[in-house]
């Protein structure tokens, strides 16, 4: 009886299951393309690629960042402009990438061509490959699972502990303490005791080691030797680029023209100024404890401006009044607000006038020569064009130097100002016009207390002078126009309440 229904059931046919099948040709298509370094700033034909972001075979999206590259003028970071999957770095870290050429291979689905800019892809001229058909990317595994770093038993002889890393999470130490650490690779416990109370590690204590660091990494990229012999030393990234920059402006026809200028009234007014420093430009321990009978915000909220520490200072310089006395003189004369456009369909050059003063800065870093511009400097303030200072003198200090293509836009300014004055005790120079560094350049002498006998009727009077030291772009700017441009910026810079009279 069991036998038979049993029987039945082996005699039934199989079930089969028809899975459905597609031609790959209906499947998304992988190509390969060659991401290429786009036209990063005017005049600037080759980066050096400080720091890739990605590896070979990892996976990106869109805007995540590629890598790092460095040029002439500014750090500026390259994202991605699609999502993809990288298959090759076609330059190292350290190499220079040409403005043009290929960074690195990106693979990704042919659907998104039709989206992406020609001028920052080509084809890689490689086989195109179906998603179906694509093979997965074999990693490296030893056998067993995961690769995982076997480490030493505790009670191994060979097992060397960092015996400042065993008390690590024992510091004491503040929250933010700890996080500054952290972000700088400062391990705390190698700074038992610190020099706060009942030995709290403070701030100053990894700011100091961070010193002792810097110090030691120094002294290994440059040992002190006594030198027997030449020593031949390659030229760096930076320096290579002024290299370059002081060839080009042998093209540049210079007319120079140098006189003084009379500080003695900015010097009588520069108490006051000093003085009335808005409250939010000044760092937190120096602002002044103001008790108000009546609240100004009782109807409405008073504007407040949130200034960052690095634009926060104590004291004014000559500096920002210059730069803005220097925009009232460009308003005036608007050829020194002009750059030259050279267009490849007319060999005939034109100029460019601007509607603002744009003023570029002379600034020495550790790692060269950068002019990063002020933008907009008739808008500003002298207190604002103060803390701009002192912000651009910050991200310069910064190793790599810091500056982004914010403070060194593509168009830099029409005017160069070089204060060479704050290092030595000259009072002239030759400035320098470099091509695209607008029309004029001058440089800042010392400011010397001297005796002048056309003063005081004819007894003399003491008075501060400052040497200025102008180059013009011959090219466009006639010696006459440079030579009155001077005398009306001369004008403001001597008779400071001028610009009150103005309304600035």
């Amino acid at each position: 009886m069991i036998v038979r229904p049993l029987r039945r059931l082996l005699q039934r046919s199989k079930p089969i299951s028809y899975f459905h099948s597609t031609s790959t040709s209906w499947a998304s298509r992988k190509v390969i393309q060659k991401f290429k370094l786009a036209d990063i700033g005017e005049g600037i034909t080759e980066c050096e690629v400080v720091k890739w972001s990605v590896k070979v075979h990892g996976t990106v999206q869109a805007f995540d960042a590629l890598c790092e590259v460095q040029s002439d003028k500014a750090s500026v970071e390259i994202t991605s402009p699609f999502d993809g999957v990288v298959t090759e770095l076609l330059v190292k870290e350290g190499e220079i990438a040409k403005v043009g050429s290929g960074l690195c291979l990106i693979e990704v689905d042919e659907e998104i061509l039709d989206e992406i800019d020609p001028a920052v892809v080509d084809p890689a001229n490689l086989p195109q490959v179906p998603a179906t058909e694509s093979q997965p990317r074999e990693s490296p595994v030893p056998p067993g699972g995961a690769s995982q770093t076997r480490g030493l038993h505790p009670l191994d002889p060979q097992n060397v502990t960092d015996p400042g890393a065993l008390r690590g999470d024992n510091v004491f130490a503040a929250p933010s303490v700890r996080h500054f650490a952290r972000q700088n690779g400062i391990t705390l416990g190698l700074l038992v005791p610190g020099s706060g109370k009942n030995g709290r590690i403070e701030k100053r204590d990894v700011e100091a080691a961070l010193a002792k660091e810097y110090a030691r990494e120094s002294t290994k990229k440059h040992p002190t030797i006594e030198q027997d012999e030449d020593v031949n030393v390659e030229l760096g990234r930076t320096r290579y680029g002024m290299w370059k920059a002081m060839t080009k402006s042998l093209e540049i026809p210079h007319f120079g023209y140098s006189t003084t200028l009379d500080l003695t009234e900015l010097h009588n007014m520069l108490p006051s100024l000093n003085t009335h420093i808005p409250r939010h430009y000044l760092p937190e321990a120096s602002r002044p404890m103001t008790f108000q009978a009546v609240n100004p915000s009782s109807l409405y909220a008073a504007p407040t401006l949130n200034i960052p520490e690095t634009q926060q200072y104590t004291r004014l310089t000559y500096l920002p009044i210059l730069l803005k006395t220097l925009s009232r003189a460009m308003h005036e004369w608007p050829i020194f607000r002009s750059s030259i456009v050279l267009s490849p369909d007319s060999p005939k050059p034109s100029l460019t006038i601007r509607p603002t003063a744009d003023i570029s800065v002379a600034l020495s870093t550790p790692t060269g020569l950068y002019t990063p511009t002020i933008q907009n400097v008739d808008a500003h303030s002298v207190y604002s064009l103060s803390g701009q200072l002192k912000h651009l003198s910050h991200l310069g200090r910064q190793t790599p130097c810091a500056l982004t293509p914010q403070e060194m836009p593509k168009r830099g300014g029409t005017i160069t100002v070089s204060n060479v004055g704050a290092i030595g005790a000259g009072d002239f120079a030759s400035p320098v016009l470099v091509p695209g560094g607008g029309v004029a350049i001058v440089a800042l002498g010392r400011a010397k207390w001297v005796w002048d006998v056309d003063r005081g009727d004819g007894k003399g009077e003491r008075r501060l002078k400052m040497g200025i030291s102008w180059s013009g772009d011959h090219r466009v700017v006639e010696g006459a126009e440079l030579a009155a441009f001077v005398e009306c910026w001369r004008g403001y810079v001597e008779v400071p309440t001028r610009l009150v009279g103005e309304g600035i």
